[in-house]
């Protein structure tokens, strides 16, 4: 049994944390904080733009390779995304994600733009409109981040994938929260949602205000805790009901977190919350072991093998200092596109911005090279966002570039030069 160290809790960590547990490795899972997952959209975005919306995802994967050969999309084929993508999908399971991720589909922003995505939660599924549907946009006067007549406004003059429009309006209910409680987030409500009680003051509430034969799109909040809550306000209803996501932090993205977080704890792994990553201990061109900052005092975790999944410059694995000069903070890799002049220009809507394609690079094991292509350690791998090349906010990829990393490291420890290496290492022991 490898002792593998996985550095992250995001997309990326989690989803190489269980995909270990399942080969079989002893796990140790170190993170600073939350990951990521309750800052998105509680989807599976694979590839949405090119920069048009992209109606097939894997299809066009190798176009974009094409484009740019150094994108972790070349090195991570269609397959190994589908693969990536699907376990993940099995991981959280039918209620939280659902879709095909051969087909992107096309939801509801708060502002009522249409995004592209491939799986989602299935709360959200009714969101996808064809030309000459009713739908009204249901907003609550207490709930500070949802403004129906915007989203309403710029659905209504949205192109639909069909071709077609929709005929949508907006509405309010009043109903606080908690009594007295006059500007509550999403999550509060989400939370007195997992209340059936409430649930049913909600639906009692929207049912005066809406029209036969409207969709109604509601803020994502439909209870935190129990994935089906929304059948029920469907249900109650009487017709469909679609969840949009809100900015963070976002009620679909904590449920998935949630979920995975809990399928780590139950799987034994070594949960180490809090504490960040210092560095790592090295004998002959491999890490032995990891470095992390405790209470008090720093401590030092054994490893066969190391998965390096603390996401890029948003979670402070990447940084840059006064000098314009970006480093990785934890062991220090070499950065593709760091030494770029220009690393952030003028011109924020037009041309990307090069900084956001400063990263590793990796080889076909996820395992960080230098300029000439060597691994910089033979038994330390990459996933997610600390990974180079990839624009992931502009062309919606980092879940899918995040999934297929991850599983691709993880699968990669198991190959002969890693699992002969880890054997030599477990003949001698702990370092």
């Amino acid at each position: 049994m490898s002792k593998i160290v996985v550095i992250g809790a995001g997309i990326a960590g989690l989803t190489a944390t269980l995909r270990c547990v399942a080969a079989g490795h002893q796990v140790t899972t170190i993170t600073k904080g939350i990951g990521g997952l309750q800052l998105g959209q509680g989807t599976m975005d694979i590839l949405g733009y090119m920069p048009n919306r992209v109606e097939r995802p894997l299809d066009d994967l190798a176009a974009l390779a094409d484009e740019h050969p150094d994108h972790p999309y070349a090195i991570l084929n269609a397959d190994a995304v589908r693969t990536g993508v699907n376990y993940f999908a099995e991981l959280v399971g039918e209620d939280l994600l659902v879709g095909d991720p051969e087909r992107n589909v096309f939801l509801p922003t708060a502002v009522g733009a249409l995004r592209p995505t491939a799986l989602a939660q299935p709360s959200m599924m009714a969101g996808q409109l064809s030309d000459g549907d009713s739908v009204v946009m249901v907003g609550i006067r207490q709930l500070k981040d949802f403004y129906p007549g915007l989203a309403a406004q710029n659905l209504a003059r949205s192109t639909l994938p069909d071709g077609g429009r929709a005929a949508v309006r907006a509405t309010y209910i009043d109903l606080p929260a908690r009594k007295g409680e006059a500007d509550a987030t999403a999550l509060t409500y989400a939370r007195v949602m997992d209340d059936p009680t409430f649930r049913q003051l909600f639906v009692t509430a929207v049912k005066k205000v809406i029209e036969p034969g409207e969709k109604v799109g509601l803020p994502a909040m439909l209870g935190l805790k129990d994935p089906n809550s929304w059948r029920e306000v469907a249900e109650g209803l009487g017709t469909e009901v679609f969840e949009v996501p809100l900015q963070p932090p976002s009620v679909p993205g904590m449920r998935l977190n949630q979920t995975l977080v809990d399928k780590v704890k139950n799987a034994r792994v070594r949960w180490v919350y809090g504490s960040q990553v210092l560095g790592g201990v090295a004998e002959n061109g491999r890490l032995t072991g990891v470095v992390a900052g405790t209470t008090g005092h720093n401590v030092t975790f054994p490893a066969d093998a190391v998965i390096h999944a603390p996401g890029g410059f948003e979670s402070g694995a990447l940084e840059l200092d006064s000098y314009n000069h970006v480093f990785e903070r934890t062991f220090d890799l070499p950065l593709a596109g760091a030494d770029n002049e220009e690393l952030l220009h003028g011109n924020y809507w037009g041309e990307e911005q090069p900084l956001f394609r400063v990263g590793v690079r990796v080889d076909e094991q996820m395992r960080p090279v230098d300029a000439d292509g060597s691994a910089v350690y033979e038994n330390l791998h990459a996933a997610g966002g600390i990974i180079a090349n990839a624009n992931r906010w502009r062309e919606k990829s980092g879940d899918g570039i995040a999934v297929a990393s991850a599983v691709r490291a993880a699968d990669s420890l198991s190959t002969p030069t890693t699992a002969a290496a880890s054997g030599a290492m477990d003949s001698k022991g702990d370092n």
